[in-house]
């Protein structure tokens, strides 16, 4: 009998060692293929019969099973000769996957994006196969601590991201103070988000792009908690899905998934002290069963500070003005969002955003003029900013999975809208003493909408996606010039305007990816995107018509020599197109004599990005980076006796090309440290304005420290510096500017509560200094905006610790724009 059951084990791919057949043999405890193997002995034309068999299409079916019970919505993978086939396990635990052949597969269970389980099994017919979830590596034991925990930095093909979750230092703030804390991000209180050494960079949550900039953004991103967000991807080249709008690319805030079965939640608490105090409060409730997923954020701030700003002209015509600035608002918000499972393979849901808030200043502002550099006249204007906005976001999506290789539809619809009002009541007093009282209301309108189909095909040769999408932009707004004569207020028709702005554009793309070995990957993708644009002035007669379209492609070059190196070249073309007050030509007036204006005939700017980057064992990762930007544009002053006019203009083009690095690690069980430095040099040359053509190096760094107080990592201290040293950008000289925070973090009540205690720019170097320059003369500023500050928050979390589900994010790539 011996003879014959080796044998058998002859037909057993030969991969597997000999013992192992035998193992798999007494685990089937199937004797038919030996019974078989016997009558084959004795006739030599039954494995002929027998072949064609084996090649038929198998089906393995069973239940996915965890401590005992069974475990519902893991995907199962099943992979042979890097061919990969799938199915997802229902609510009770089943699942049925098909094989195209026989023969040894590796099966992988993955629980929300992670591995749990890893085996090979033999398949020789229809199998029944339980799978158990290996304890080692489940994402999270029930009502514990997640146990396959990633690392703080990750650097992949086309984006570093910054595990916010495992970061300690993180915990327990608004959302611009953690993405201040992600490596060479700057968040900056007026201009709003960047990239150290790179500009134009837009910015998204959950993929959906924020239709924000500037303060506006800053705003928003204090609306947000920390113990909200998963993750910060910065993703310097865009595959071709994303929308192609901003020059150096795009920075995702993924918020966490809603995890737990039945209710959860949490509460947070902020105090801010800097020269005026604040506050901020948010809850989050969640709710989840088999099928539905819920979730529900409330948001409140209240916020002051003084903020000083310093502006100093030298030329023919010369300017120092100076003003004394008290910033203060609130906000109010909501985020419900809903996901229904309709079937294994399909699920729908809806997210609604409602934000309203004020936006205050009060400035005092004084003006000294010059001509030759003789002093000629003092204005003197003290302004009251009154704003009030209401934002509503409405995102509806279908997703469903069909055919033999998983292929996935998805249909997503948006709509935005953002209603700002604004009031500017100022008083203006000359040397003569006599005295202008102006009030300026305004109304601005924004509505977004936008469709879009992705489709992802995930063939044997290369995993294919392909997509179609529709924006439609409009912009209806209106200001009003009024002087105040003989006790009432007149319209001036000439300072005043309605603007109307439409803008539609069309867009498909298509990408493939294909890993060629364990080695070698690639990935690439072509954009189209057409735009139909229109902008009617209607008090001063001005219209513009344009239309142009244009291809966006992209590439990637994976290498992996082994699991310590990993080398990675990408290429990306992109465009920056000007946000809505950019391109509207009405006035925002600082005195009689000063105002902000917009360019109707702003056109978007080109960039072309290449990037190389290294991977070392995943803590150190080092790139190097080159930019072509064509058909730059940016704000600009011009001063023509007392009258200072700032706006924007196309104006030039720009090479820009750096080293960025970035370490981390953790030290002695006890000490997490990241590191980054940006090195860069950029040569801009003007082609048109009295802007002067600039070139020179940047220098970036940012150093984070965690240490752990005692062994269970309840206390903890913080210790961060960030600085730049004097650094050159476009047509800019960046004083040097540092910030350094220290503080504790507190885990109490089986790390429940958090309580955080944190100090901001202890030195006061958090300052914005520098000098412009141009062919008519050399411009200076020197601006504080009170970013020492005391924050104490405490956040408490609640609620079932059972993990289930999957998550949704939303595309909504156009928000960004209306500012």
């Amino acid at each position: 009998m011996q003879p014959d059951f080796f044998s058998y084990l002859n037909f057993i791919p030969t991969n597997i060692s000999k013992n192992h057949k035998i193992d798999v043999i007494k685990q089937r405890d199937d004797l038919s293929y030996y019974k078989l193997l016997e009558s084959m002995k004795k006739t030599g034309a039954a494995v002929m019969m027998l072949l064609p068999m084996l090649a038929f299409s198998q089906t393995i079916t069973g239940k996915i099973l965890h401590d005992g019970k069974t475990a519902s919505y893991i995907e199962v993978v099943a992979v042979k000769n890097q061919k990969k086939l799938s199915a997802i396990s229902d609510e009770k635990g089943n699942y049925s996957l098909k094989l195209v052949e026989n023969g040894n597969y590796n099966i992988k269970l993955i629980q929300d994006g992670e591995e749990v389980s890893d085996m090979d099994i033999l398949v020789n017919g229809d199998l029944k196969q339980d799978f158990f979830i290996d304890k080692k590596k489940e994402k999270q034991i029930e009502g514990v601590t997640l146990t396959a925990r990633k690392k703080l930095i990750e650097r992949k093909a086309d984006r570093l991201v910054f595990n916010v979750v495992n970061s300690v230092a993180s915990q327990g703030m608004d959302g611009a103070d953690a993405m201040a804390t992600t490596p060479l991000v700057k968040v900056d209180d007026n201009s709003g988000v960047s990239i150290a050494g790179k500009s134009g960079v837009a910015i998204m949550i959950n993929e959906r792009i924020l239709n924000l900039s500037g303060s506006e953004l800053v705003t928003y991103l204090k609306s947000l908690r920390s113990e909200n967000i998963e993750k910060i991807e910065v993703i310097t080249t865009p595959p071709a899905k994303y929308e192609v709008q901003g020059n150096s690319g795009l920075i995702n805030i993924v918020l966490k998934k809603n995890q737990n079965l039945g209710w959860s939640g949490s509460l947070t608490t902020t105090l801010q002290q800097q020269t005026f105090t604040g506050n901020s409060n948010s809850v989050t409730i969640n709710y989840q069963n088999e099928k539905l997923r819920s979730s529900l954020k409330l948001r409140q701030n209240k916020n002051e500070k003084h903020s000083y700003e310093n502006y100093r002209i030298e030329g023919t015509d010369g300017l120092k003005s100076s003003d004394e600035r008290r910033d203060f608002g609130d906000g109010l918000g909501a985020n419900f969002s809903l996901d229904y499972q309709v079937n294994p393979k399909s699920n729908m849901g809806f997210i609604y955003d409602y934000g309203s808030g004020h936006s205050n200043m009060d400035i005092t502002n004084t003006s000294d003029y010059f001509q030759n550099g003789n002093y000629t006249n003092t204005l003197s204007t003290y302004a009251e900013h009154r704003g009030k906005t209401t934002q509503q976001t409405i995102s509806a999506y279908y997703d469903v999975k069909f055919g033999k290789q998983e292929n996935k539809l998805s249909i997503t619809g948006n709509y935005f809208s953002n209603i700002p009002k604004s009031a500017i009541d100022f008083m203006t007093i000359g040397n003569s003493g006599e005295q202008s009282t102006v009030k300026s209301p305004s109304t601005v309108d924004y509505k977004i909408y936008s469709g879009q189909a992705d489709l992802t095909l995930p063939y044997p040769f290369a995993k294919t996606e392909t997509g179609v999408k529709f924006t439609n932009f409009d912009n209806n707004s209106e200001i009003s010039y009024q002087n105040l004569i003989d006790g009432n207020y007149v319209t001036d028709p000439i300072k005043s305007n309605q603007f109307k702005y439409n803008e539609k554009n069309y867009a498909a793309y298509i990408s493939f990816e294909r890993s060629f070995n364990e080695k070698w990957s690639a990935k690439a993708g072509l954009r189209y995107e057409y735009s139909i644009v229109s902008g009617n002035s209607l008090t001063s007669g001005q219209q513009t018509e344009d239309s142009y379209g244009k291809f966006f492609p992209t590439a990637y070059i994976s290498y992996k020599s082994n699991e310590n190196h990993t080398f990675n070249l990408n290429y990306s073309k992109r465009i920056n197109r000007p946000g809505f007050r950019a391109i509207n030509p009405y006035r925002w007036y600082i005195n009689i004599n000063s105002y902000f204006t917009g360019n109707p005939f702003l056109k978007p700017s080109i960039n072309h990005n290449f990037e190389l980057s290294y991977v070392y064992k995943g803590k150190l990762s080092a790139s190097a980076y080159f930019q072509r930007t064509l058909n730059g544009f940016s704000q600009i002053v011009n001063l023509e006796g007392e009258n200072r006019i700032s706006t924007f203009e196309n104006f030039f083009n720009q090479n820009s090309m750096g080293i960025t690095l970035n370490y981390s690690d953790t030290f002695f069980k006890r000490w997490e440290a990241n590191y980054s430095a940006d090195f860069s040099y950029m040569k801009t040359q003007v082609y048109a304005t009295a802007a002067a053509s600039r070139k020179g190096n940047g220098y970036d760094f940012d150093l984070q420290n965690n240490l752990s107080l005692n062994k269970n990592k309840t206390v903890q201290l913080i210790l961060n510096y960030w600085f730049r040293l004097p650094s050159n950008f476009e047509m800019v000289h960046w004083e040097y500017t540092g910030n350094v925070t220290a503080g504790l973090k507190l885990s109490l009540m089986e790390k429940s509560l958090q309580v955080n205690l944190l100090v901001s720019d202890i030195f006061k170097q958090s300052r914005s200094r520098g000098q412009i320059f141009y062919t008519t003369g050399t411009h200076s500023f020197n601006n504080y905006y009170d970013a020492r500050r005391l924050t104490i928050s405490a956040t408490y979390t609640f609620g079932n610790k059972k993990v289930k589900g999957a998550d949704r994010n939303v595309k909504f790539d156009e928000k960004n724009r209306a500012n």
